[in-house]
């Protein structure tokens, strides 16, 4: 029998990603509740419950109540993509690429928390450096992100989208956060196994999906003798193996006349760069990625075939 795959809070912009990417899938069979009944508790329960694996995409406290409605249940396993538990130390962090051994963690996981879209960005540029000694825990990183109005979710797309929204957005492109304070900087802070928060500066543009995360570096305030070229080598190091994260290589990136946001738009890989002057003492790392796609639904599918090859 095919594993049943039930996505609790399909009808919203990750859950409907995640339909499309398993649509014609013969391998699975997809429990799903009506639009009409979403807010019908016990048949949300009892389909919870009837899945091998809950994917759940909903807000922070809605999907605590659906892990508690999975209390009892030691069958079901769960992927969540909210961040109610990116830094729970018994949920393991759903980013396979992150780590040697984090695929492995992932296959044999019973809770799963999806990364954020930015976080995977910075984790993915600032973890191997950490991994190579070259980047200290202390060092004071910046993190500088623009991402598709998607990633606020059906309320930011309507306001992007519909001018006669009440709340309208017109700006071609706007920052927020600006207290500093963003849910995503502990998860940053603890898989980037960084002792310092870092400043993250994320801002929207007027484009659906896309993303590009940048983390500059200092080289004199790194450890050994940091360089442009050292820096990408521990990064093509890290990576290599796999193909869903790719380090360019340094002769195309010198190449480049700029990087467009939404180059990966409708995929779930990653690219980054480290671009700068040979001999220089700065550089700048760069992830670009759908911030649907790798950042969010494409993660939690490839999540959960990593679940379902345990």
């Amino acid at each position: 029998m095919a594993p049943r795959i039930f996505i609790d809070g399909e009808h919203g912009t990750t859950g409907l990603q995640i339909r499309t990417r398993m649509a014609g899938r013969r391998d699975v069979e997809l429990l799903s509740i009506p639009e009409a009944e979403r807010r019908n508790a016990a048949m949300r329960e009892d389909l919870l419950n009837g899945a091998d694996i809950a994917i759940l995409c909903l807000p922070d406290d809605a999907s605590k109540q659906a892990v508690e409605m999975l209390s009892g249940n030691n069958k079901v396993r769960v992927i969540d993509t909210s961040t109610a538990f990116r830094v729970a130390p018994d949920w393991v962090y759903g980013f396979a690429e992150m780590d040697k051994a984090q695929a492995d963690k992932i296959r044999g996981a019973r809770h799963v928390a999806n990364p954020g879209c930015y976080p995977t960005g910075a984790i993915g540029l600032l973890r191997p450096l950490r991994a190579a000694g070259i980047l200290p825990d202390t060092y004071p990183v910046s993190v500088n992100a623009v991402s598709g109005y998607t990633g606020g979710g059906k309320q930011m797309i309507a306001q992007m989208e519909d001018p006669n929204h009440p709340e309208a957005i017109t700006a071609p492109h706007f920052l927020y956060g600006l207290t500093l304070k963003h849910k995503h900087v502990l998860e940053m802070t603890t898989h980037g196994l960084l002792s310092r928060a870092p400043i993250f500066s994320p801002s929207v543009g007027n484009f659906a999906q896309g993303m590009i995360v940048q983390v500059p570096l200092f080289l004199e305030d790194l450890s050994g003798d940091a360089s442009l070229e050292s820096i990408h080598a521990a990064l093509t190091a890290h990576y290599a193996g796999q193909d869903i994260v790719t380090v360019v290589p340094l002769a195309e990136s010198a190449a480049l006349p700029r990087i467009d946001a939404t180059e990966l738009a409708g995929q779930d890989t990653m690219k980054l760069f480290v671009f700068g002057t040979p001999g220089g003492a700065q550089v700048n790392l760069v992830a670009l990625l759908d911030n649907l796609g790798k950042g969010a639904s494409g993660a939690a599918v490839q999540n959960m075939d990593l679940m379902l090859s345990a």
